[in-house]
């Protein structure tokens, strides 16, 4: 049966950038994996999903995010779970590259003959289409506004449970993610850090949602 169209708009409502969490309040395993389950299956460009998560809860890691992300130093510690959002290096996500080929073969199950003009089709685009792949900043760039789609489902399950979130850009984004790979959390050449998110319940009610009006972010080419 269809989710009524008011239940999804309350959910929406209901979301917003929660700025403290209850610490004695946690969210169940069954709904946390099912939130991550729908980061995971987030639509991406070429269905390469170039994005790895990270769920934190190491103290000592929380107490590294807390020391040098300035907009999540008060919520990594009280949140329920805290999610760090990665994304595959340029370098890794080139057509002939060995991930990319991965995703054709073993994912999708694309036959050879047709990975090679999918292969074909993807190099157009990274390189002509796009331009990505001489300049890493915006490939890097590229595969960060995948992960925001993954983000973004992940905040709205999330809302639909009634568990609140927090989307989180505040920090030094190359001192972070130099702290991560100092710590082992991962290979460098592998991923980069893209974004992070808190998850929990609310310590306090929130304001009422505010935003523009629909006729002013909308507009009809008729």
């Amino acid at each position: 049966m269809p989710i009524s169209k008011t239940d999804i708009l309350d959910a929406f409502h209901f979301r917003h950038a929660c700025k403290a969490y209850d610490p004695t309040k946690k969210i169940s395993e069954d709904d946390f994996r099912f939130i991550l389950e729908t980061g995971r299956l987030s639509p991406s460009s070429f269905g390469f999903e170039p994005w790895k998560f990270l769920v934190i809860e190491k103290p000592d890691i929380r107490a590294l995010i807390r020391d040098i992300a300035w907009g999540a130093k008060d919520k990594v510690m009280d949140c329920s779970h805290f999610v760090v959002v990665l994304v595959r290096q340029p370098d890794t996500l080139l057509a002939e590259g060995d991930y990319v080929q991965h995703i054709m073969r073993d994912v999708h199950h694309i036959p050879e003959d047709m990975r090679k003009i999918r292969q074909n089709f993807y190099r157009t685009f990274t390189e002509q289409d796009f331009a990505l792949t001489d300049n890493p900043k915006a490939f890097y760039d590229w595969a960060c506004r995948q992960s925001y789609i993954a983000m973004a489902n992940m905040l709205t399950s999330a809302a639909m449970l009634g568990i609140d979130s927090t989307p989180i850009e505040g920090f030094p984004l190359e001192k972070m993610d130099q702290a991560f790979v100092a710590h082992g959390l991962y290979d460098p050449n592998s991923y980069k850090l893209s974004v992070m998110i808190a998850f929990g319940y609310r310590l306090n009610e929130a304001k009422a949602k505010t935003r523009q009006a629909f006729d002013d972010v909308v507009e009809w080419v008729r």
